[in-house]
Formats: structure tokens, sequence, C-alpha cells
């Protein structure tokens, strides 16, 4: 016992040495909802001629890293997100307009011999089989030209750079350079048109961009017949402004994408915004950290004091696996974080109530061995309850993107955190506290050494909580009914990710009356446009998809209105994503409860796992309808309080089926009935003081946080009390109603055949 703890002690120094190393010298990357910034989703095009798979996607990467490396943009970064899509951050860029538009392009740059002018603008390309690769295009002045097939492409592109020329007038050109394989071909091309008459068409030579001819000059008179330019350079000219020949430079020397792109996704969240984001997440964590802090010490004293530590244990350790791992600190991440203190919480708890129900059969038993049948006692809960979490955690992080599955990754690193602090670092220091000999002397110091208060009440009145589980199934049924109206009545709010559209959130020098806002948006051409206010100067507005256009006449519609207005969120979901998000959201729900079911059933007996599964759906129904009632939007952060809700609604059901499975052990003749109440009325204390270490936090996270935050901790604070009840009187009633069931059945005497 003396080498465990000691080990156990090593193991504590260990962790907690290398989490202070890493705190100090890697710094958590912040996600751009936190430091403000544009998260642009790309989805790659198949084409006749080219197949968008993994390939094509990385080769498009690679040119658009490129072409972000050329805009200036600090710290973007790229990567691949399944086969066809391309995730790009570029960290402190408001204005995505430019960005979008420079990464949408495909850039196809050609150059094309010109056989003749054409006659009209409806002469489009011709169909006759002696020439059937010709089309026409408009030049700058407006001008039809008849286009041969392409001489040269972007690949033959060497280089290009834009220069300015004060001295001949010509302003900003651009100036391109073949490489080796294409000089040749400039050379022959200007060489052929050389040899028509000046004023002819088929002397000039069209560089097209994208189908459209951004240049279509004459070969200079000094070129002689079949020579053609030697050098393989030539200017673009075109009357560009400093961005216009910026940009197209960029996009010559960027290179063609390999296949077209499509924005799916565009999501834009000012500095303020996330500012205030980190504020409203740190003041929540420090205050609903400190009233969980001084609940804790009230109720168990020093032993409380000491699991005090382990939690700044449990954010120190948090902190650094963020850090090692490289993972993104997000808004939902953040959320996480905090709520995952609850959970450290939890485990704390529920060991301590384990050793003052030693402490109580054993009058005799000293802290320390009351300490260590607690833990021994409580292994099989916390780690059950836990694992229930971390299926959730896995299904957010396998099933999301962007943000949630951010808070995925924060909700299963704070678990495995919490853990590593309840069962090693407050365990040596417990073990520590209670060997010492002034606190053997004075064990009421410890909090062990008391039953609580919960549990003398519970003692003295011995309360038969389940003697009717079919009257508890009926309320929650009525329950659940009410909710499910609430979703049949006023239907469900599905956020911009579900939907697909835009969400542009604004504040305004002055404050708008949303129903003004909306008439006024109304008449601008915007008759669907949802404004709803989120304070007092704030507007959120949604509608379908929206040009960047249309954004800018909605911004101006606003400042009519509000005075200077500024846009500090704007998100742009694709239809196609939208649906596929939804699609993936009900298959997060379904694969949810299929894990945890199979696990349960694994664990206890497919009795209780069917029992706690029931409970569970019962718990998101309820949730949802709660939110149809209030009107609130089922959006991505929404989606993940809701698979936080399913790993926490289970943790009360593991914990009272754990206690039933220990005392059916120890009696296997006694009726379901009575063990199951045993089990709650022992069980009762942790599920009080848990639940109100979980609600201090989500407390202050509702009310210190900013809109999300407050909606995603009002999700959790409904669920919490919706998961507290499920346990007791719908998972239980439940079990005790289908073992009866069984067991008539079973019972039953068989028919014998005629």
């Amino acid at each position: 016992m003396i080498r465990s703890a000691r080990v156990r002690a090593l193991l504590a120094l260990t962790v907690i040495a290398l989490s202070l190393y890493i705190t100090f010298t890697v710094p958590v990357r912040l996600g751009l909802d936190l430091r403000g910034g544009t998260q642009i989703v790309l989805e790659t095009r198949s084409t006749p001629t080219a197949e968008a798979g993994p390939e094509a996607t990385d080769r498009t990467l690679e040119v658009l890293r490129g072409r972000i490396d050329a805009l200036g943009v600090a710290e973007p970064t790229l990567h691949r997100s399944g086969s066809n899509r391309i995730i790009v951050e570029l960290p402190g860029v408001q204005d995505p307009k430019q960005a979008a538009d420079v990464l949408g392009r495909t850039a196809q740059l050609t150059v094309h011999p010109v056989s003749a002018a054409a006659r009209g603008a409806d002469d489009a390309p011709d169909p006759r089989p002696k020439r059937p690769r010709e089309h026409v295009l408009p030049d700058e002045s407006g001008r039809l030209l008849r286009l041969k097939p392409a001489a040269l492409t972007g690949q033959d592109v060497k280089g290009a750079e834009a220069r300015f020329d004060p001295q001949t007038g010509a302003g900003w050109h651009v100036t391109v350079d073949f490489d080796a394989s294409g000089r040749g071909t400039w050379g022959r091309l200007t060489g052929e048109a050389a040899c028509h008459p000046a004023g002819d068409p088929a002397r000039r030579i069209a560089i097209v961009l994208d189908e459209k001819i951004i240049s279509s000059p004459q070969v200079d008179p000094s070129v002689p017949c079949e020579a053609g330019i030697t050098g393989g350079t030539t200017q673009i000219t075109g009357s560009f402004t400093s961005t216009e020949a910026r940009e197209l430079a960029l996009l010559i020397s960027g290179g063609a994408l390999p296949v077209p792109v499509e924005t799916v996704e565009q999501r834009t969240i000012g500095p303020t915004l996330g500012a205030e984001a980190i504020t409203a997440g740190a003041w929540a964590a420090v205050i609903g950290t400190a009233l969980t802090a001084l609940f804790i010490i009230t109720v168990y004293r020093l032993m409380g004091a000491l699991a005090v530590l382990a939690l700044a244990a449990y954010g120190l350790i948090s902190y650094a696996a963020l850090a090692a791992l490289g993972a993104t600190l997000t808004l939902p991440g953040l959320a996480g974080f905090v709520l995952a203190i609850g959970m450290a919480v939890d485990a704390n708890v529920l060991v301590f109530e384990r050793a003052r129900e030693e402490h109580t059969n054993r009058r005799r038993s000293s802290p320390r061995s009351a300490l260590t049948a607690g833990f021994r006692n409580a292994f099989s809960a916390i780690a059950d309850s836990n694992i229930t979490t971390l299926i959730a955690a896995g299904l957010l992080f396998l099933l999301a993107s962007g943000p949630v599955r951010g808070f995925g990754v924060t909700l299963g690193i704070g678990v495995l955190a919490s853990m590593i602090s309840a069962l090693v670092v407050t365990r040596v220091l417990a073990d520590h506290a209670a060997s010492r000999p002034w606190v053997r002397r004075r064990p009421h110091l410890t909090g062990l050494a008391t039953a609580g208060r919960v549990r003398d009440r519970i003692e003295r009145s011995q309360p038969q909580l389940v003697r009717r589980p079919r009257r508890w199934l009926a309320v929650s049924a009525a329950v659940l009914a009410l909710a499910a109206s609430g979703i049949a009545v006023r239907g469900l709010d599905l956020g911009v990710e579900f939907t697909g559209g835009r969400l542009i959130e604004y504040t305004t020098t002055r404050p708008v009356d949303p129903e003004r806002a909306r008439t006024a948006l109304a008449d601008a051409g915007f008759p669907r446009a949802v404004v709803q206010s989120s304070g007092d100067s704030a507007l959120t507005v949604r509608t379908g998809g929206l040009t960047n256009a249309q954004a800018d006449t909605v911004t101006r519609t606003l400042t009519t209105l509000g005075g200077d207005t500024e846009k500090i969120r704007d998100e742009l979901i694709g239809p196609s994503l939208g649906e596929e998000l939804r699609r993936n959201a009900l298959i997060a729900l379904g694969v949810a409860l299929t894990a945890q079911l199979l696990y349960l059933a694994v664990r206890f007996r497919w009795l209780f796992g069917t029992a706690a599964v029931a409970a569970l759906a019962h718990d998101v129904v309820i949730l949802v309808g709660v939110f149809a009632w209030l009107g609130k939007p089922l959006d991505g952060v929404f989606l993940a309080a809701l698979l936080t809700v399913i790993g926490y609604s289970v943790n009360d059901s593991v914990v009272v089926f754990d206690r039933i499975r220990e005392l059916w052990r120890r009696d296997r003749k006694a009726p379901l009935p009575l063990l199951t109440n045993q089990a709650i009325l022992q069980t009762l204390p942790r599920t009080v003081n848990t639940g109100m270490g979980a609600a201090l936090i989500l407390t202050a996270l509702a009310v210190l946080g900013t809109d999300t935050l407050t909606d995603f901790a009002l999700a959790l604070l409904i669920g919490l009390a919706i998961g507290t009840y499920s346990s007791v009187f719908t998972a239980a009633p439940l079990a005790i109603e289908i073992n009866q069931h069984t067991t008539r059945l079973r019972n039953a005497p068989r028919r014998e055949p005629c």
C-alpha cells in the first residue's frame, strides 16, 4: 500500500511538473471565434476532364497556399477536410470579400490567337466542324473577337509581377514571364500574328483569364513576320489600379487551380466579439469555480479544500494538454473547459460520499481507511460515468465540424484530466493529510466523520421513492408530451448551420427596433429576413444565401436606422453543407443512443441499459421541446450541448445502477424495487452535491457569458435538471416495470399444443 501511494505521488508530481513546463513554453492556439478573423470552407468540384478527389484537392490546397502567402495574412492555416474540402483560416481578416474572390477564382489563364472579329453580339461559338473549338468573347472595349484554341496556359507561366511605369504614362501593368517551354510557343504565336496587316484583328493576341479577355494587344509593327517576340516576356495592360494589378499578378503567378472551388461556408468574427467571449468565459470560470470551491469546502471541509487544489491541478493539466496537442480553443471549447470543472467535482463528490458511508457504517474506521474504501468503491461509477461522456465527446469529434468539433476535443481532454485530478492528485493530497497525527486526532475536520445533512434526513425519513413506479412514469410521459407539443406547435427554429443561408450580427450606435429593421429590409428586397435583437445595440439578421453585394445592402439599410453600424459576426453556410450538417446531427444522436445502450448493456444488463437509454431519449426530446417553446435556435452549439446532456443524463443513471448492481451482489434474492429504492437513497447525497457544483458553474456561464454561451449554459442547466429527475423517476421505475413484465412472461404457464 505504501509503495502504491509513492507511485501515485510520483505520478502526480510528474504530471503537474510537465503541465507547468508546457504551460509556460507552449501557447494555446485560439480559434478565430476568440481572436477574430475569417474562416472559409471551399469545396472542390469535378469537371469533365478532372475529378475533384483527394489528389486534386491537395494540389488545389498548395495553389491556394501560395495565393494566401502573397496576400500577406499573418499565420494563415489551410488543411484538407475529407476528400474534397479545404478549410482556410485567416486571422485578422475582417472583410472576407477580397480573400474569398481571390481564393475562389479558378484563374484559368489562356493565350489565344485571334482569327477574326465576330459580326455581332449574337455571334455564338461556331458549331461547324471546320472550327469546332473556336469561341467568341468580348475584348476590353466590348468588341467581339473570334478566338482560336489556346496556345498557352497558366502552366507555361514562370511568374508575374505588378509594375508601375510613370514615364510612359501606361500606369499599372502586369509583366508575365513564360518558362522555357512557353517561350518558343510565345515566339511562334507572335510571329504568326505579325504576318497580318496592322488593324487586322488577326494581328491581335488575346490573353484570357477565367473566360474573360483581360488584354488583347496587337503585335508591335517592329516585330517581323514569322520571327516573333523573343525572350518570352509580355505585358498585360488595361487601366489597372494598383490593387487590381497586384491581384492579377497574384492569380497568374499562383497558378491555375486544378479544379474549380465553391465557397460552402464562410465565418467572420470581429476581434471585439472574440475578446468579449474570452472575458466572459474567464469571468464565468473564475466566479463559477470560486462558488463551487466554497460549496465543496463548506460540505467536505479539509477534504473539500484539498479537492479544490486538485481542481486547480485539473485546470493546469487541461490547459497543458490543449497546448501539447496543438488543439484549437474555440468558443464552445471554452465552454467545454468550464463545463468539465463540474465533471471533476463529480468524481471528488463520489469518492467523499463513499468515504462517508464507510465511516458511518464502521464507526471505528480511521479517515484514511475510509478514504481508501471510498476510492475503491467509487472507481467503477467514476469510470462508467466518464466513459459515457467520452463517448459523447468522441462523437462530436468524429461527426461534427468547426467550433463544435473543437468543443468535443476540449470536453474529452477535460474528462481525462478530471479523472487524473480526482483519482491521482486528490488521492495523494487526501492520503497525505489523513495520515497526519493532528488530523487523526480531529477526524471531524476531514468532513468525512459526519454523514452530512442530506444523508441524515434521508436516514431519518427513509422515503419510498419508487413505491408506485407507474405514477412516476405517467408524470414523465406527461412532461414528454408537453415538450413534444412544443415541437409540433412552435416548430424547430433550425440555425443557419442546418438550413444554409447567412447570419450577420451587427452593433449599432442607436437602438433599433427589430420590427422596424425587418420592414426596412423587406422594402430593400429581403422580405424573408429574420431580425432579432440580442441586446440594446445588437441586431442579428438571418436570411437565405446572400452574395457579398446583397450583404452590403443589408448593412447600408441598417446603417440608416442605427447610425454607425459595425459587423461583428458573419456566417455563410451553403445549402449542401447545411443539409449535410443536419444529416450528421441526426446520425450523431442515433449513434450516441446506440453507443450508450451497447456500453451499458455490456457493463450492466440489457435491463438497465434499455432503461437508461430510454430515459436519455426522454431527456433529449424534452430539451428540444423546451427550446422550441422558448423560440431558441437549434444550431451547432445547441448540438454540442445536446450531446453533452446525453453524457450527463446517463451519468446519474450509471451511478444509481452501479449501486443497484453492488446491492444485488450482496443479496441475490432481494426484490428489485427494494434494491432500487436503497440505491437511490444511498446515492442521493452525491446527486444533490454534484448537481449543486455543476449548477453553480453553469449559472455563472449563463449570467456572465455572451449570447452563444448563455444559450449553451441554458441548455445544459435544463439538461442537468431533467437528467437528475429522469435518473431517479424515469430510468429506475422503467427498469422495475421492465423487470416485472419479463418476470411475468417467464413465469406464465405455457399452453400445451392441441
